[in-house]
C-alpha cells in the first residue's frame, strides 16, 4: 500500500465540487483528477451547462493558485490574454509584455469557446499549454498554469485545429440536465455565495502525489486490455497518438496513487471514453465496450448453462409423462382412458382421501418404469453439468467479492458506473444460483421416477446439453 492518500480529502472535495451540479458527476470527478495530473479538460455542450462554474469551484480546491477566464471569439486579440506590450520596454526596443494578472501567471483557467480564437492566439496556447512555457519577447518564461479548463459547443472541424484539439487529454461531453432530474433542477435554491471548500490541495500535496504515482505499477491485465482498446479503436478508422497513450497512463497512474494502490486494474480504464474518443459521439461507444468487453455488463451469464438445464427439464418432463409400455408393469391396452380417469376422480375428490389415493395409486401403475443403470446415468449426467455449474457459482462469487473490494477504495470512479459494473456481478451470481437449483430440482425428479429392477439394463442416450 502507497503512502495513504485518505490524507487528501479527495471525497470531501468531490461533494463539495458536485454540491447543486447536478448530473455533472463525471465532470466534476475528472476536473479535479485533471488538475491533479497536471493535465488539460474539454468540456463539450451547449451553454449554461455549469462549465464555468466547475471550473471557478476547481480553483478554489487547489491552494496558492490564480484563476484566468476568458470568452474567446474570432476578434479577440493576444492582449486580452497575454497581457498588454509593455510600453517602457518599446522604449528600449524590446517587446514584451506585462503578463501581472493575465493567462500566463495563472494556475487555473477557464477559456470559453476556445476554438474560436485566431491563429494567433492558438499558436500561443499551444505551448503554453503542452511545455507550460509562455514567449515574452526574446525570453520564454515559466508559466505556473496546473489546468486548463475550455469549452465549447462543438468539436473543431478544421485540421488546423485538431493539434490544439489533442492537448486536451480529458474531453468530457456535458449536456443539460435530463427528464429524472429535471424537478430537481428546478427546486434549487438561488444562486448565493459558496462556502469555501472543506480543505485545499496544496503544491507540496500534488508534488507529492506525482512522485507516488511513479511507483504504481502497470500490470499485464491493463496493457493487454489497451492493446485491446487500440484495436477495437483500429476497426472504426480512430487513431490515438503516442503522447496521448503515455499522458493516459500516468493519469491513471495519478489516480491510483490518489486513492492508495499500488498497482493499476481493469477499472481504471473508465476514463477511456473521455480520452480516446475524439468526438462525443464515439465516447458513449468506448464506454459501452468498458463495461461489456472488460467487466461482462449486459452479457448473459453463462448461456451454455441455460440450455443445458431447460433440457434436462424438458427430458424429465417427457420421462415423468411416459405411459407405461406394452408388456410392462400395469400395461394395459386402454391405459390412456385409465390414466384420464385417474386423473377424473382425483380431480373430483370432496373431501374423501380414498377416491385420490385410488387415483394416484393407479396413475403411478399406468406410468413408465425406468431401469436403474437409466436412471443412474440420467442423475449421473446432471450431476456432471452441476459439478461445472457449482464451479461457475464459485468463480462468480469471487468475482463479485473481488469487485467489491476493488470498489471500496475508489473516489474517482462515478457511482454510478460502480453500481452498473456490480449489478452485473450480482446479477451473474443470481442467474447461476438459480440455474444450479433448478439443476437440482432436476437431479430429484430422475432420481424420483419408477424403477423395474427387471428392466433390461441399457445406458440412454444422453441429453443434448
Amino acid at each position: 500500500m502507497l503512502d495513504p492518500a485518505s490524507r487528501l480529502p479527495l471525497r470531501a472535495l468531490i461533494d463539495w465540487l458536485e454540491d447543486g451540479l447536478l448530473e455533472r458527476e463525471e465532470a466534476a470527478r475528472l476536473a479535479l483528477l485533471a488538475a491533479l495530473a497536471g493535465e488539460h479538460l474539454l468540456l463539450l455542450g451547449p451553454p449554461g451547462t455549469a462549465k464555468s462554474e466547475l471550473a471557478r469551484r476547481l480553483h478554489r480546491t487547489l491552494a496558492g493558485t490564480r484563476y484566468f477566464e476568458r470568452l474567446l471569439t474570432r476578434f479577440s486579440t493576444p492582449e486580452e490574454l497575454f497581457g498588454p506590450l509593455s510600453l517602457k520596454a518599446l522604449e528600449d526596443d524590446r517587446y514584451e509584455r506585462l503578463t501581472e494578472g493575465f493567462l500566463p501567471t495563472a494556475g487555473v483557467a477557464f477559456l470559453d469557446e476556445v476554438f474560436k480564437a485566431n491563429s494567433a492566439i492558438l499558436n500561443a496556447l499551444l505551448t503554453l499549454l503542452n511545455e507550460r512555457e509562455f514567449d515574452n519577447g526574446t525570453c520564454r518564461l515559466r508559466a505556473p498554469l496546473v489546468c486548463a479548463v475550455a469549452a465549447s459547443n462543438e468539436v473543431p472541424v478544421d485540421e488546423a485545429l485538431r493539434a490544439f484539439h489533442d492537448r486536451f487529454l480529458l474531453r468530457v461531453p456535458v449536456q443539460p440536465v435530463g427528464d429524472e432530474a429535471f424537478a430537481d433542477l428546478l427546486a434549487l435554491p438561488p444562486v448565493a455565495t459558496r462556502p469555501d471548500p472543506p480543505a485545499v490541495l496544496g503544491t507540496a500535496q500534488r508534488e507529492a502525489l506525482a512522485q507516488r504515482s511513479g511507483e504504481v505499477a502497470l500490470g499485464d491485465a491493463v496493457v493487454q486490455a489497451c492493446a485491446a482498446l487500440r484495436a477495437w479503436l483500429a476497426e472504426r478508422k480512430v487513431v490515438v497518438s503516442d503522447r496521448r497513450w503515455r499522458q493516459w497512463i500516468r493519469l491513471m497512474r495519478v489516480e491510483a496513487a490518489a486513492e492508495g494502490r499500488e498497482a493499476l486494474d481493469l477499472l481504471d480504464l473508465w476514463t477511456a471514453p473521455y480520452v480516446v474518443s475524439p468526438e462525443p459521439a464515439l465516447s458513449g461507444e468506448v464506454a459501452h465496450w468498458f463495461e461489456s468487453a472488460l467487466h461482462g455488463v449486459g452479457e448473459a451469464a453463462a448461456p451454455w448453462l441455460t440450455r443445458a438445464v431447460e433440457a434436462f427439464e424438458r427430458q424429465l418432463d417427457i420421462e415423468v409423462a411416459a405411459p407405461a409400455e406394452d408388456g410392462g408393469a400395469g400395461s394395459t391396452g386402454d391405459e390412456a382412458g385409465k390414466l384420464a380417469l385417474a386423473r377424473a376422480i382425483g380431480q373430483g375428490d370432496t373431501g374423501e382421501a380414498m377416491p385420490r389415493l385410488r387415483s394416484e395409486r393407479l396413475e403411478s401403475k399406468l406410468r413408465r418404469r425406468w431401469s436403474p443403470v437409466h436412471v443412474a446415468a440420467r442423475v449421473a449426467q446432471v450431476d456432471g453439468v452441476l459439478a461445472q455449474a457449482s464451479t461457475g457459482l464459485e468463480e462468480a462469487q469471487q468475482r463479485q467479492a473481488q469487485l467489491h473490494d476493488s470498489l471500496r477504495p475508489r473516489v474517482f470512479l462515478p457511482p454510478g458506473l460502480a453500481a452498473r459494473l456490480y449489478a452485473a456481478r450480482e446479477g451473474e451470481v443470481r442467474v447461476l444460483d438459480d440455474l444450479c437449483t433448478r439443476l437440482r430440482a432436476a437431479r430429484a425428479g430422475f432420481a424420483a421416477l419408477p424403477v423395474d429392477e427387471a428392466l433390461t439394463a441399457e445406458v440412454p442416450e444422453p441429453v443434448a446439453a
